[in-house]
């Protein structure tokens, strides 16, 4: 009876989806709490089911589900809900991913750290890509393989572990009691991770920080074909040329790279990074052995980048995080100068990855003389000549600068630039990123590759065609965006020039740098620096709450960049820098301009905000 109720209900649900359930690609701050974004979403689904509520409107106002769609979205904590209830489990103990490899990987990760045995058993073969050397060399991962003819034959062990199903039908599931992790594979979809017994329920955050930082959930266009299959309805199949619009967008971004050697495309920004960071590492093992790496990274930039370099640090012995301060009282050459010579001076391995602009201040370092200091030649402490740097360039802010081109500021050290496809690439349609390399740095590119096979973070063929269609615009959206941020930025000096504006100079614009993301800093008043701060953040938010209520169709409460439409407001504080020191974080309000709003209703609202203050 519990079934055929969950059934009925998602059949309801999936004929009465918001749109933005299957096309949003950004959470919406305004109905979302941090603290409660694991849990929020499926208690308020759970009050709609019981009362047999699906309608759209109700559907709706239900709170933002997890984080971006790496996390989790509507759609894949409906599959999940669904799934566990047709298998009498907990929604939290099952997990969906786009990827097919790396549910494996998580349980593997937590392992490491528990010193605990783990055996994969599958029947058939496993698929061509789960590289069982690269995982334990590279990786650092340990574990014991085992076929068997049928899930019957699976013997007790001491350690985890987990069943690998191939199979078309989503949902299904058999939870042997010698099984402590099911995961049930598709072809197309990505996979489900199903955690069996209490015993192991402590995995179950690890495995969706997993997911949060090294690849994406399922992305919602499955999901929502993988709950059509759920509930017995044929599932929705577009026709998807991905070759043709694979070349299509490659040809672009070669275009507007400058670079030569075909780009790769990640299911999601952090996918991209996740498979550079691999690729180096391996490529390093296997021309330095025995050799320290150094991850040099900023301490307060982009949460995810900054948490993951850590994580993989964690991992490997002869891999430390080195932290390079860039904003604010910092100077990004100086400071990068410092950690190359450390690196130089313990003959290190060195990796920098830097956002230019720097997140949240906007900032541009000197190119010219961060170029000459990292192409300077450095002595070991023993006088050998010191491994030259790779630099790691996260673009997503200017991904129309020529950085790598021949002739371009970085083309004479080993660059790679990546850029988070959900921004201006894809105008916040989907989450795939991609990367390119110099001259210099196209062999580490198969490398990289061969990481993002391995881990199953390619885009799917959906997120190759929404590029197709939008990044051919996207260097004249740039344009468009940079210039309505422009002249807003001039109306807000004019009528509040006691706010400190973070924003690129003239100057600089005219060099390339047209970003259209700038952060406020707005007066504050109080006796002592608490005070202050308190004061500060309180008048974000009320900017904030005013853009967004005076102006729903336009101006969100959203962290992104790079969006289509409207205007886009956030405190990065509190979710791209979450993941970073207190200290590090900055509470000042960033401001997301798109190359199409209505700039003088925004004026206007800014301007009633400014006689309230």
């Amino acid at each position: 009876m519990q079934k055929n109720n969950t059934l009925h209900y998602i059949k309801e649900v999936v004929a009465n989806l918001p749109t933005d359930w299957i096309k949003l690609t950004t959470h919406r701050l305004d109905i979302y709490d941090e603290k409660l974004a694991k849990t929020e979403f499926l208690e308020e689904f759970e009050k709609l089911f019981a009362n047999h509520n699906a309608e759209t409107a109700s559907l709706s106002k239900l709170p933002t589900a997890y984080d971006y769609i790496r996390l989790g979205h509507p759609l894949s904590s409906v599959l999940e809900w669904a799934i566990a209830k047709q298998n009498g489990l907990q929604a939290a103990n099952v997990i969906s991913f786009s990827s097919r490899t790396i549910p494996v990987l998580a349980v593997l990760r937590k392992n490491l750290f528990e010193k605990k045995n783990t055996q994969l058993i599958y029947t058939g073969e496993l698929p061509a890509y789960f590289d069982v050397e690269t995982l334990k060399r590279v990786y650092g991962y340990q574990f014991e393989l085992k076929q068997v003819n049928n899930i019957t034959e699976i013997p007790e062990f001491n350690g985890s572990t987990v069943f690998i199903s191939q199979q078309n039908e989503m949902g299904k599931v058999d939870l042997h009691p010698n099984i402590d992790f099911f995961i049930s594979i598709h072809p197309q979809w990505g996979s489900i991770l199903v955690v069996n017994g209490k015993q192991n329920e402590n995995y179950i955050s690890e495995i969706q920080h997993v997911r949060r930082r090294e690849t994406i959930a399922m992305t919602p266009a499955n999901c929502f074909s993988a709950l059509q299959q759920l509930i017995g309805d044929s599932a929705t199949t577009e026709e998807n040329n991905l070759e043709a619009n694979k070349a299509s967008v490659i040809a672009s971004i070669k275009k507007i790279t400058g670079t030569s050697k075909n780009a790769l495309l990640g299911s999601s920004g952090l996918s991209i990074q996740y498979a550079i960071m691999m690729g180096l590492i391996d490529d390093a093992l296997e021309k330095h052995p025995g050799k320290a790496i150094h991850i040099v990274v900023p301490p307060n930039c982009y949460g995810g980048t900054n948490d993951q370099a850590r994580r993989v640090a964690a991992c490997l012995n002869n891999v430390e995080v080195v932290d390079l301060p860039v904003d604010g009282n910092h100077n990004m050459v100086e400071s990068t100068n410092i950690v190359l010579e450390q690196a130089a001076a313990a003959d290190a391995i060195p990796f920098i990855i830097a956002e230019i602009p720097t997140n949240p201040r906007v900032e541009v370092p000197d190119l010219l003389k961060l170029r000459d200091v990292l192409s300077q030649p450095r002595k070991t402490a023993t006088g050998n000549v010191a491994i030259d740097p790779v630099f790691i360039l996260d673009q997503t802010f200017c991904p129309n600068v020529q950085f790598l081109a021949e002739g371009g500021t970085f083309s004479t050290i080993r660059s790679i630039s990546y850029v988070s496809g959900s921004k201006f690439p894809s105008g916040g349609k989907c989450t795939t990123g991609y990367c390119v390399a110099n001259k210099k740095a196209e062999t580490l590119l198969d490398k990289i590759e061969k990481h993002l096979i391995l881990c199953d973070n390619e885009a799917t063929a959906l997120q190759v065609e929404i590029l197709a269609k939008q990044i051919p615009s996207m260097n004249q959206r740039i344009k468009d965006a940079y210039k309505n941020t422009r002249e807003l930025i001039n109306f807000i000096k004019e009528t509040l020039p006691t706010a400190k504006i973070n924003f690129v100079s003239d100057a600089l614009a005219k060099e390339g740098f047209t970003p259209s993301v700038f952060s406020l800093d707005l007066p504050t008043k109080g006796n002592t620096d608490e005070e202050r701060e308190t004061y500060k953040r309180a008048l974000n938010q009320k900017l904030i709450d005013m853009m967004i209520s005076e102006i729903p169709n336009e101006s969100k409460y959203c962290v992104s960049y790079g969006q289509l439409k409207g205007c886009y407001w956030t405190i990065p504080a509190t979710s791209t820098q979450g993941t970073t020191k207190e200290d590090d974080k900055d509470y000042i309000a960033r401001v997301s301009v798109s190359p199409d709003l209505d700039l003088e209703l925004h004026k206007k609202v800014f301007l009633d905000f400014v006689k309230q203050i």
